[in-house]
């Protein structure tokens, strides 16, 4: 059963997408509390991307399969509630923003939502002002969502996702398709929304380096199955493991284990915490 006291609960989760024979996921068991920022790594194919439609109820709504197990969320069923009524609880943004855009300009993007749910025009001008304003976009209202970076698109996402006020925002390889410039402001706008506006946030990357620094927990999903999980620093510390996994740890970390040498323990996984343990082995 799922724990009543956390604000996400996952019990026995598995899912078989309908027409193949191997699970998608498979005996997922965790819980996460409000406000955590969780980051969940793993290969293509790891099951990240199921597990956040699991959340919002895309699955099973919309997709056909097999589901096993139960979830939990803010107390909510999303297997018995409308997809759009998980929207209000759980926002999700994709990979590829500019696949989700679908309107003229960046204030009808971030209201389309709305109107979806029959929110009346007097209440959704000031909505969609503070949506732009949280992601950075404040006066790009009547800018063609066409005509924005690649990060702008994305906060742009973000914004469509917020203006509905979820309490959870699931982002599923957000930057994969961004330059360097575009990952930051990504990545600081998901910082920002944890930290002073309290939204749980869930980030399923490859960037390791910045879930290493930002996220406060780590889950490592491999065919399926949760195989490992914990702060940052206990994840990355597994290198070999993570190697058997086909995964990397930060670069750092790499560098501090080359310089302490096999069975090293307590190696940093942030610059600032290289910068630490080096001086305190000076």
């Amino acid at each position: 059963m799922p724990d009543d006291s956390a604000f996400i609960s996952i019990r026995n989760l598995g899912w078989t997408y309908a027409a193949t024979t191997r699970p998608a996921l498979t005996d997922i068991n965790v819980d996460i509390a409000q406000g955590e920022y969780v980051g969940i790594i793993g290969l293509n194919g790891a099951g990240k991307t199921t597990l956040g439609l699991c959340l919002n109820g895309i699955i099973p709504h919309m997709l056909m399969g097999e589901q096993a197990g139960t979830v939990s969320i803010a107390g909510l069923d999303p297997t018995t509630l409308p997809v759009r009524e998980m929207a209000r609880t759980v926002g999700m943004v994709f990979d590829n923003p500019e696949f989700q855009m679908s309107q003229i300009t960046a204030a009808e993007e971030v209201a389309l939502g709305l109107e979806n749910i029959g929110v009346p025009y007097a209440e959704m001008v000031p909505r969609i002002a503070a949506a732009l304003e949280l992601v950075g976009l404040t006066g790009f209202d009547e800018r063609s969502p066409m005509a924005l970076s690649g990060g702008q698109q994305q906060r742009l996402a973000i914004a469509a996702t917020l203006v509905m006020k979820p309490t959870i925002l699931f982002m599923d390889e957000p930057t994969s398709n961004l330059d360097p410039l575009g990952k930051e402001e990504v990545f600081e706008i998901a910082l920002k929304l944890n930290k002073e506006e309290g939204l749980t946030v869930i980030v399923a990357e490859h960037e390791v380096e910045v879930l290493a620094q930002y996220a406060d927990r780590i889950l490592v999903l491999h065919e399926g199955r949760l195989v490992l999980q914990g702060t940052p620093a206990e994840v990355f510390a597994q290198g070999a493991r993570m190697t058997e996994l086909g995964l990397r740890v930060p670069q750092v970390t790499e560098f501090a284990s080359a310089l302490a040498g096999p069975g090293a323990t307590g190696l940093p996984v942030t610059t600032d915490g290289t910068l630490a343990w080096l001086e305190a082995r000076a």
